[in-house]
């Protein structure tokens, strides 16, 4: 294990500082180490695929953890139309547009149906490093994006029991799909009911107790815990880090939390970003190019079509809605997810997984350049724009720019959010205050049980 890592590391490290020189995208170069060290370009692997995929596994989760302590569950709320319609506008556009592609190349219903499936979800560990790569984590489309990411990610969870149930059964079981979306829907609520209420009231009694080192392991044991209770209830474990880091981005440590997981996050980003090197076969993108630059195609503009339209029909500006757009042009891991599904109830053409994988990794690639045009097609769109359109883009852009004022006078003037008037509320119960006064009672006493037995 310790071969495979050092191996993994150093080709990681040599590549990435050889796009770095190149001034190209650091990602770039990881999936390139994955290629190298992967099984297929010499004819054996150099290190073991079963220990870099559990080592990616993990890496997804500390980077969505990370995301979500980035993330404000006011911006989800403050974004919600734009959430809304933007992902139901990708979702349902892609996976129509995914089916047509299906069935026009003789597919049968089951694996068009599939084929929609892995290519309607943009990857959030992929689009967010995309961003970060780009220098553009601060700008304004990044909070509407990154909602309708999180919005994706659920409906992911139904999609496949939905996929599922019509492949056992050949049919659509709508009480099993409904059944499925209430036990998310309570689920999210209890999370956030015991997450957003109670742990920032606990980290805020115990802050004189947190160093550095204790505050890292508790945080890391807070998200490892959420991702254990996601996978029981059936949800996705990626979904589980992503909650508990919107948890503690609610909590006075935050930015504290978030400094500290930095190193670790971009460390297991980068065994991620090799782990989907490694699965794509040099050979596959001869052998089925042409169906590898449809599914490509159908990607990249299909994104851009519906990803545009709904940021745009969601209430953003054109800008913002083309910038978002533009991010979105790859597949990630639910693609995956899915392919995998369909292979293991055996309704699927094997050939679809290495497709589905190839484009995913062409994608990946293409996604910093295709950001790049984002403003200059903005530009030309604009510029060249009916005088009825142009319009329309500066009025939206006019809106936007009057409620972003507003919600500073808000903050500026002290106005508490909802969030902060649902945790005061809380902690003022009495089983709340009952609760904490316990727990910092309990800590006291082990403290001076172990001072005693040090004297």
């Amino acid at each position: 294990m310790v071969q495979d890592l050092y191996i993994l590391m150093i080709t990681a490290g040599v590549v990435s500082l050889l796009f770095k020189l190149l001034k190209q995208p650091v990602v770039l170069g990881y999936i390139v180490a994955g290629v190298l060290v992967g099984p297929y370009l010499f004819g054996e692997t150099l290190v073991s695929a079963e220990n870099v995929e559990a080592w990616g596994n993990i890496g997804v989760l500390f980077v969505l953890f990370c995301i979500g302590l980035e993330f404000r569950i006011k911006n989800l709320i403050s974004s919600g139309k734009v959430a809304a319609i933007g992902a139901l506008t990708i979702i349902g556009g892609m996976m129509l547009f995914g089916f047509g592609v299906g069935r026009s190349a003789e597919l049968d219903v089951m694996n068009s149906l599939f084929l929609a499936g892995m290519l309607c979800m943009s990857s959030t560990t992929i689009v967010m490093k995309a961003i970060d790569e780009a220098g553009m984590s601060k700008e304004r489309f990044v909070k509407g994006a990154t909602s309708i990411l999180i919005i994706e990610d659920i409906v992911a969870v139904v999609l496949m029991v939905l996929l599922s149930s019509i492949a056992i059964r050949h049919q659509f079981e709508g009480a099993e799909l409904l059944g499925k979306v209430g036990d998310l829907a309570i689920t999210l609520v209890l999370w956030f009911v015991f997450g957003i209420l109670i742990i920032p009231t606990l980290l805020r009694k115990v802050k004189s107790y947190l160093n550095d080192e204790t505050l890292i392991i508790l945080s890391l044991g807070l998200c490892l815990g959420m991702v254990l209770t996601a996978e029981e209830a059936g949800f996705s474990s990626a979904l589980g880090a992503f909650v508990m880091g919107m948890i503690l981005a609610e909590t006075v440590e935050s930015h504290r939390i978030e400094k500290l997981m930095t190193p670790l996050k971009n460390v297991f980003a980068a065994i991620f970003f090799v782990s989907v090197g490694m699965m794509i076969n040099p050979a596959s993108l001869v052998d089925y190019w042409p169906s590898i630059l449809l599914v490509c195609l159908v990607i990249i503009v299909g994104m851009i079509l519906f990803g545009t339209l709904g940021c745009w029909w969601g209430g953003t500006t054109m800008r913002d809605a083309m910038l978002t757009s533009f991010s979105f042009v790859q597949i990630g891991e639910f693609s995956f997810i899915i392919a995998g599904l369909g292979n293991s109830l055996n309704v699927t053409d094997p050939v679809i997984y290495p497709i589905i994988v190839a484009s995913s990794v062409v994608t990946t690639f293409l996604t910093p350049y295709i950001m790049k045009a984002a403003i200059p097609c903005y530009n030309f769109l604009y510029n060249h724009a009916p005088a009825s359109l142009k319009a329309k883009i500066d009025l939206r852009e006019q809106q936007v720019a009057q409620a972003e004022q507003q919600q500073q006078q808000a903050g500026a003037e002290g106005q508490p959010s909802l969030a902060d008037k649902a945790r005061h509320a809380v902690r003022h119960t009495y089983i709340t205050k009952r609760l904490v006064n316990l727990f910092i009672k309990n800590m006291s006493a082990k403290d001076a049980q172990s001072e005693e037995k040090h004297e």
